[in-house]
């Protein structure tokens, strides 16, 4: 009954601030419900920014809700928890890529979506997960590449495409802890699933896998699968989604402890609050604005 009631005030409250409420796959499942869109940060931005709500609620971490800022810089967005940060994303500074980029100076640099805005406007053009592949093969051969920040997605993408790049110091805590080990012994339980991974996985754990994939493209995959069962190595929120869209299929965790601590900050209390006081707003300098949307709309260029 409480749920009822805080999904209603939810609900007429977005209608009266002429809101959308964006939800990443790794919230919690309460909160996965009431989403306006439901997805990865990147597609969350881009279909807001197709509506005409005048106010963003972002429920997910500190970066996605700075690209929404960038790409719908007149929207008010605002965080259910605006100390929802992501451990990825601030292993990359804007101070340490310069130096970075003054040790290469010819090099371009790629810098995942996982990344700060100031970030992003020191990048030359930017990728996500799903697309991190496609945006390297459609750099010139001859051009040095910087990838920052998740070595792992980096050493993926040189795998699958053969191009060497200089790869920053970073990874996903959360895709960390997910080992060879949870594997197996998920595929000794299970004998018949598919194994699926996010490409922030360790390459080890990337080579157990049957398809590498991004969150989206887990969801998308999971529905056209005929495999009736399926271990999943990415943050464990997403099965909630995974097992409420595909409920004749099962699904398991590659390890349950794969949760990120910032995603689940999220709850209906957090987000009725933002909509009554329209607080914890995420606003992005005009000047870093402008920059920073530049490698994005260079990635948007060569992925659609």
């Amino acid at each position: 009954m409480k749920n009822t009631s805080l999904i209603k005030k939810i609900l007429e409250l977005k209608k009266e601030r002429k809101a959308v409420i964006l939800v990443h796959n790794y919230q919690p499942p309460e909160v996965q419900d009431i989403a306006d869109f439901l997805g990865d940060s990147l597609e969350l931005s881009r279909k807001a920014a197709q509506t005409d709500a005048e106010i963003i609620v972002f429920c997910g971490v500190h970066f996605m809700a700075e690209t929404a800022s960038i790409l719908c810089p007149d929207k008010k967005v605002l965080m259910p928890d605006i100390s929802a940060g992501c451990p990825m994303a601030n292993m990359v500074d804007v101070i340490s890529l310069r130096k970075m980029k003054e040790k290469h100076p010819s090099a371009l640099v790629l810098s995942y979506v996982n990344t700060t805005a100031e970030v992003k406007a020191e990048s030359d053009i930017c990728c996500t997960s799903a697309n991190a592949i496609k945006v390297v093969q459609s750099l010139d051969s001859d051009i040095e590449i910087i990838f920052v920040p998740d070595k792992y997605l980096g050493q993926y993408v040189i795998s699958q495409t053969g191009r060497k790049m200089i790869l920053w110091d970073g990874y996903c805590p959360v895709h960390a802890k997910i080992l060879v080990d949870d594997i197996l012994k998920q595929k000794r339980e299970h004998p018949d699933a598919e194994v699926i991974v996010h490409p922030e996985c360790t390459p080890d754990v990337i080579k157990l896998a049957d398809k590498v994939l991004s969150t989206n493209g887990m969801c998308r995959y999971a529905k056209e699968t005929r495999n009736k069962e399926l271990i999943v190595g990415t943050e464990v929120g997403i099965i909630y989604r995974l097992q409420k869209e595909n409920p004749d299929k099962k699904f398991y965790p590659a390890s349950e402890l794969a949760i990120c601590p910032n995603m689940k900050l999220g709850s209906l209390e957090k987000v009725l609050w933002v909509l009554e006081d329209i607080k914890n707003e995420v606003k992005v300098p005009k000047e870093i604005q402008l920059k920073a949307i530049q490698p994005v709309n260079k990635m948007l260029s060569i992925t659609g």
